[in-house]
């Protein structure tokens, strides 16, 4: 499956062809990863930036055969039951809610869903650059997936992310077929102002 840059998905101006390459399909091969591929993953979020360094992302991964795998799979709900499965290997992004401050009190982390979601784009954007596809998906049974993966106190799930080769989308049923494609963004003017909002 090539990973060339996807129809339709031009930047209206110059910016790094990654950002626009990456997209989220649904159709996986069979191929499995080996660990140091996944390992490459992690790294790649372990060097996402951090308020005050802080680094609150928390990540649990299983290998397409292995129970963990089949445990995080079974707490994902709708559509994302029928194709997610097929990935290679399944993440669950999570973020500790509380650091210790330099008085050495315990308070509220506000920034770690802003820091954990930079640790997964760090993660999207090395699984293109290695030939993979990622896919979050925020569709799952939060309590579930909290005890399937012995989510400590005082952190929060933010998703799940399905990695692996991108396959065909006529493996797909014919619902999720016709979705399997890069969507579009919204104009600069919609999500950007000069000065003030």
């Amino acid at each position: 499956m090539s990973l060339d840059q996807p129809t339709g998905r031009q930047p209206d101006h110059p910016v790094a062809s990654q950002f626009p390459a990456r997209w989220s399909p649904r159709a996986f091969t069979d191929r499995s990863l080996a660990e140091s591929e996944v390992m490459s993953l992690l790294e790649a979020a372990r060097w996402a930036p951090s308020a005050s360094n802080h680094q609150p992302w928390r990540l649990v991964w299983a290998r397409r055969g292995e129970a963990a795998f089949d445990a995080i799979h079974s707490s994902l709900t709708g559509n994302n039951l029928i194709w997610a499965g097929k990935a290679a290997v399944l993440m669950v992004v999570a973020s500790q809610d509380s650091v210790t401050n330099r008085a050495g009190e315990e308070v509220a982390n506000r920034t770690a869903a802003f820091d954990t979601g930079a640790a997964w784009m760090s993660l999207a954007l090395q699984a293109r650059t290695m030939g993979l596809a990622a896919h979050a998906m925020g569709g799952f049974d939060n309590a579930r997936l909290a005890s399937e993966v012995g989510l400590p106190a005082g952190h929060t799930l933010h998703c799940v992310v399905a990695v692996g080769e991108q396959g065909s989308a006529e493996a797909l049923p014919d619902d999720l077929r016709a979705r399997e494609k890069p969507s579009g963004r919204k104009p600069l003017d919609e999500i950007a102002r000069h000065g003030h909002f």
